[in-house]
């Protein structure tokens, strides 16, 4: 079975919209050019009906006297057909009597012909609007010629014509160039439309995808801030339900996954517990209560530990972007951690070198601190006594990276991978016990919030953590 190709949904928006602007822009542009011609010639002969007319009562008196042939008006039509003929615009103005015989003729060559059987005379001397349009070359359409009459009155009695000629071909240019205007003006508006038209398609497709980053994200679990809409007011309404749902799906399955977590990890401690209040309960030497009522304690505090940290990894795990953002020196937070760690750093006797220079970023004070003394304190744990624990800063472009090494034993290869994952811990080479692998977990979660990554590395001195978040100061 064939499968119709995957066509991006703008595209499919622009091709009915660019094929209407181009049928609707060849409508127009084919009516107004065939419009322009008629409108043309209504107009020109409007103007010649006006000017025919005009001339008729300037000639009326000379006409009826039977002086026309001598009087001022012949001279001056005379004057203006020499002037014509100069400028080769074949136009042309002739009086005739009322039985179509030519007494004045502009041209000065058809004085005495007979010209009662043209419609534009034969018409007029009736009473009757008279014109008519002849070719002068039967294979050349311009060549065409316009004859407008006009009745000379003697009172109520018509005692002659007087027609006004003028060539098609004089007012071809300004057909063209009404034309080339038209044209010129219709490419325009269809580029602008189909530019506007583009336009709205690449927004309609860089929201679409948008939503689908932002749904891929949220399906592959990762922190994903929800797109903004200022225009599509819709998409913005479908990524608000997409993140609610996303949140109370979340909700019911991080609710399951603690509540199944936090039910494993409780049951090594609540059994030693359970174990010692059950020996406490027996007969026991001073010395042995005291150990049992210790283990109580320890195995007390563990369990709190393991809440504290997964109520705080709860809570950071169900934010999508920062809550908080505010300029920190970052130097005086790490000197801040240190003070904290201080009474270990002393009892380890442990060289602490933490940078000096200060570096204002922007972040969630409170959860970098906390990032932070998760660092060092996971450092103290593997860096032996009269060990060396140095801090430094790195700007690089848009990130600022802050590197944690110790001189601790190496992390074997097959735990690199693990490390950050939740609940997985290595045994601390003094003691032999194991955290409750949650530290390293949260702090990558923090470095997500604030743009960046963790990474861990061995190096020939011992083991490099690095915390890189991005800097928008």
């Amino acid at each position: 079975m064939s499968r119709w190709p995957k066509i991006p949904l703008g595209f499919r928006l622009f091709l009915p919209y660019f094929v209407l602007v181009i049928i609707t822009a060849y409508y127009v542009s084919s009516t107004l050019l065939q419009s322009i011609k008629p409108a043309v010639r209504q107009t020109t002969e409007e103007t010649l009906i006006d000017t025919s007319k005009l001339l008729a009562v300037l000639v009326q008196q000379d006409l009826k006297a039977g002086t026309l042939n001598d009087s001022k008006i012949a001279q001056l039509l005379q004057h203006y057909g020499q002037q014509l003929s100069q400028g080769n615009y074949h136009q042309r103005i002739y009086v005739t009597d009322k039985n179509g015989i030519v007494l004045v003729d502009s041209s000065g060559q058809d004085v005495g012909e007979d010209y009662s059987q043209w419609n534009d005379v034969y018409l007029t001397l009736r009473g009757k609007y008279g014109a008519r349009s002849t070719r002068q070359d039967e294979n050349d359409p311009l060549s065409s010629v316009m004859y407008v009459a006009a009745p000379v009155y003697d009172g109520s009695e018509i005692i002659g014509s007087i027609t006004v000629v003028k060539a098609n071909r004089s007012f071809q240019p300004l057909i063209e160039a009404a034309k080339n205007k038209v044209l010129t003006l219709l490419l325009l508006v269809s580029v602008l439309a189909l530019l506007i038209g583009a336009a709205i398609t690449w927004r309609i497709n860089k929201a679409l995808h948008k939503l689908i980053v932002f749904a891929k994200k949220m399906g592959r679990g990762e922190k994903a801030e929800k797109p903004t809409f200022r225009i599509f007011y819709e998409y913005r309404q479908l990524s608000s339900a997409l993140e609610s749902m996303q949140q109370e799906l979340d909700g019911k399955n991080y609710i399951e996954q603690y509540v199944q977590t936090l039910t494993h990890e409780l049951k090594s401690p609540l059994a030693a517990v359970k174990g010692a209040s059950e020996i406490l309960q027996t007969p026991l030497s001073a010395e042995q209560q005291a150990k049992f009522s210790k283990n109580i304690e320890l195995e007390s505090q563990r369990m709190q530990d393991l809440i504290e940290r997964l109520l705080n990894l709860a809570m950071i795990e169900q934010q999508q972007q920062l809550n908080e953002s505010k300029e920190i020196d970052l130097s005086q937070l790490i000197h801040n951690v240190c003070v904290s760690a201080a009474p270990r750093v002393v009892k380890q006797q442990i060289k602490l070198i933490q940078p000096s220079e200060p570096l204002v970023i922007q972040g969630d004070p409170f959860l970098l601190q906390q990032a932070v003394y998760n660092l060092i304190e996971n450092a103290l744990d593997f860096t032996p006594k009269h060990g060396e624990i140095r801090f430094l800063i790195t700007v690089r472009e848009q990130q600022v990276q802050i590197d944690i090494s110790n001189q601790g034993p190496f992390i074997p290869s097959y735990a690199l991978s693990r490390v950050c994952e939740r609940f997985y811990s290595l045994a601390r080479p003094e003691t032999g016990k194991k955290s409750t692998g949650l530290g390293l977990n949260f702090v990558e979660q923090v470095a997500k919030l604030h743009g960046g990554k963790l990474t861990i590395s061995n190096t020939e001195q011992g083991v490099k953590v690095s915390l890189i978040i991005k800097n928008s100061t």
